[in-house]
């Protein structure tokens, strides 16, 4: 008996999380660091994107691969309230000095 491989739609699920997020191709492009025309031709052309634009689009939507290749949908987002999972797009977006300063504004206000 052979054992048909399921085959794992990427630019689906790309587009099924750009959406979700509410997200334009340029917003993904700026948040991954990949060139909006990179992620254009991927859906002209139909192409696979490399596992690390892959990685580079994880990290953009601030998901893992692990959670990225999940048939399930994220676990993060059956925890999280809509407000809370604001903030983490917002995280996603600073850069790693704002990041910083704000998790020091949070350990004064918690204090």
């Amino acid at each position: 008996m052979v054992r048909e491989k399921s085959k794992f739609d990427v630019l689906g699920k790309i587009e099924q999380e750009r959406l979700y997020r509410k997200w334009t191709e340029y917003t993904l492009a700026k948040n991954s660091g990949i060139a909006q025309s990179t992620i254009s031709t991927w859906y002209r052309k139909q192409l696979q994107p490399s596992i690390a634009s892959i990685e580079k689009i994880c990290a953009g939507f601030g998901m893992t691969l692990s959670e990225f290749f999940s048939d399930k949908e994220s676990s993060t987002r059956s925890v999280l309230t809509e407000e809370q999972y604001r903030l983490f797009e917002g995280w996603a977006k600073l850069s790693p000095e704002q990041k910083r300063i704000l998790v020091e504004l949070i350990q004064v206000m918690d204090s």
